[in-house]
């Protein structure tokens, strides 16, 4: 089989500042963020029909990994309490899984439901309809899965 090329979605300019077209957009029922919740959402990801060629062979896979651009969030923090609970640290933006970035850049691994077309259907991604999608990705245990992973205690507090 020959190799099938596209067109990249993203650019750097001379001053390096990076731009960054998404592959397609998230649809689902969530109008708003939520905290809890959302381990039962189904989204459904309809990406442009140029790259569905792209999603042959995902549906062999039981999890992806969902890159996508907060684009609805107001707010960038560079410390506070996550989830704004003052029974948790005060902690960099970096220490946290938070929405608030510098970059509105989230990924989360998801279970994958099916494939149609240029649409996959995927459960519990924390995002709000209408998110531009900006990757998808295989999870593959010899690059994800982190055995014996260290999280700090307060961690536990938060609702997921």
């Amino acid at each position: 089989m020959k190799t099938i090329f596209c067109e990249f979605l993203d650019s750097k300019d001379k001053n390096g500042a990076i731009k960054i077209k998404p592959l397609g957009l998230a649809k689902n029922k969530v109008r708003k963020p939520m905290l809890p919740g959302w381990k039962d959402v189904v989204t459904k990801i309809v990406i442009d029909k140029n790259y569905s060629k792209g999603l042959d062979g995902i549906g062999d896979y039981s999890y992806i990994i969902v890159v996508y651009w907060m684009d609805k969030e107001k707010e960038c923090h560079l410390k506070h309490h996550p989830q704004g609970r003052e029974d948790v640290p005060y902690v960099g933006i970096f220490a946290c899984r938070c929405p608030q970035r510098p970059n509105r850049i989230a990924i989360s691994t998801v279970k994958l439901l099916s494939r149609r077309g240029n649409s996959i259907k995927v459960k519990g991604l924390d995002i709000v309809n209408g998110t531009p999608i900006l990757d998808i990705k295989p999870y593959t245990p010899a690059y994800d899965r982190v055995g014996k992973a260290k999280v700090p205690d307060w961690v536990n507090k938060l609702v997921f």
